[in-house]
């Protein structure tokens, strides 16, 4: 069998991509399981499921950015695992998408 090259995608098609932010999983004796993102300083989720928990994530990370593109701040591009795992080796981490429901462009929110 043939193996197939990946070839990196650039331009428009890579636009329309799905993103994934890093996120943190932590969870102390008697606490709910939080989760955090380096990438968003002060978006956090927390329940008393792990699954719960990074569902929550979702609509956390939505509405961070959601705020932050009203507020016309810039919205970071997803860090790399290894400068966030470099930093936090022993960290449970996680990727949560981006949400595709809102496409945020210029500093505004455009719901589709």
């Amino acid at each position: 069998m043939k193996s197939r090259r990946l070839r990196p995608t650039t331009g428009k098609h890579n636009e329309h991509m799905r993103k994934h932010y890093i996120a943190f999983v932590h969870k102390d004796p008697n606490s709910d399981y939080g989760v955090s993102f380096p990438d968003f300083p002060g978006a956090i989720a927390s329940a008393r499921s792990l699954d719960e928990a990074l569902e929550r994530a979702g609509e956390v990370l939505a509405l961070h950015v959601e705020d932050m593109a009203e507020d016309g701040e810039p919205i970071p591009p997803p860090s790399g695992f290894a400068e966030v795992i470099k930093d936090n080796p022993d960290t449970l981490t996680v990727l949560v998408p981006f949400p595709l429901a809102r496409t945020v462009q210029r500093g505004t929110v455009q719901r589709k």
